[in-house]
């Protein structure tokens, strides 16, 4: 039997990237997948490649949420994985001094209280079984101190804590309900592509973006996705406020043998 069988499952950002992936991963793990995604074309798009179910989502309404409990009113895992970083219209000054409040907010508005909706909506759609895996999409920016873009390594640190408090809510109840964090590093997804390009340079782009990652790659979608379908599955029944990084090495520290 395959580790999620008849599953249902609820995966945010589902339309590509990370999201698609674990939405593709769940899928072939014999899960019930429900992929919502704000941008309604590309996530039928996806959820049809898949073979799996897709709802239209803006995770930053609550109004979305509720719309969503009326089809799923109960679910055995949730992927709290939409996120934006705050660049996608172009370059933003998103550093402490000079991001503006409007820009802060925005961040926010999709990575923390779409992420905090999420959370809310999966533990009434799995107190009725009295269990259930809760995955959040962080990332090791949520670790780190990163001064051109405060907004994005805020909103990842704060998904990290609030991971913890519904873990030991959770708990506290008497509820089998886990709540783990999944932090990636430099993940291949589309949104590298504008720094990457089509050229002919396309390749030294790659390794000088990861040159400081002691495995010297970038990650791929499907590893995280990996990640999050041992997470979901009763495999990881005894993990819960916990975190896992996805980096390639580059939080262990310095590959570089010491000088003498």
């Amino acid at each position: 039997m395959r580790r999620l069988q008849d599953k249902i499952c609820v995966v945010t950002g589902a339309a590509r990237g990370i999201g698609r992936a674990i939405a593709a991963r769940f899928q072939a793990e014999g899960a019930i997948v429900i992929a919502t995604d704000l941008h309604e074309p590309a996530g039928r798009r996806a959820a049809a490649e898949i073979g799996c179910r897709f709802h239209p989502l803006d995770v930053r309404r609550e109004e979305g949420w509720s719309s969503l409990m009326e089809i799923a009113p109960e679910i055995d895992v949730m992927v709290n994985n939409a996120g934006v970083t705050g660049f996608e219209t172009g370059p933003v000054r998103h550093d402490p001094e000079h991001a503006s409040l409007a820009d802060w907010r925005a961040v926010h508005a999709v990575n923390l209280d779409g992420m905090f909706l999420g959370c809310r909506y999966a533990i009434g759609a799995m107190k009725r079984k009295g269990a259930g895996s809760i995955v959040n999409i962080s990332s090791r920016s949520g670790l780190v101190g990163v001064p051109a873009a405060a907004a994005y390594a805020s909103s990842k640190a704060a998904i990290r804590n609030h991971s913890k408090s519904v873990a030991l809510y959770c708990a506290q109840n008497g509820w089998s309900i886990r709540s783990n964090t999944i932090h990636p590093g430099a993940i291949l997804t589309p949104i590298w592509e504008p720094m990457l390009g089509q050229g002919v340079d396309r390749d030294a782009r790659m390794r000088a973006l990861v040159a400081d990652t002691p495995l010297k790659r970038f990650g791929l979608p499907e590893e995280v996705a990996a990640v999050a379908a041992m997470l979901a599955s009763d495999e990881a029944a005894y993990i819960t406020g916990s975190e896992l990084t996805i980096d390639g090495g580059l939080l262990a520290g310095s590959a570089a043998a010491p000088g003498g």
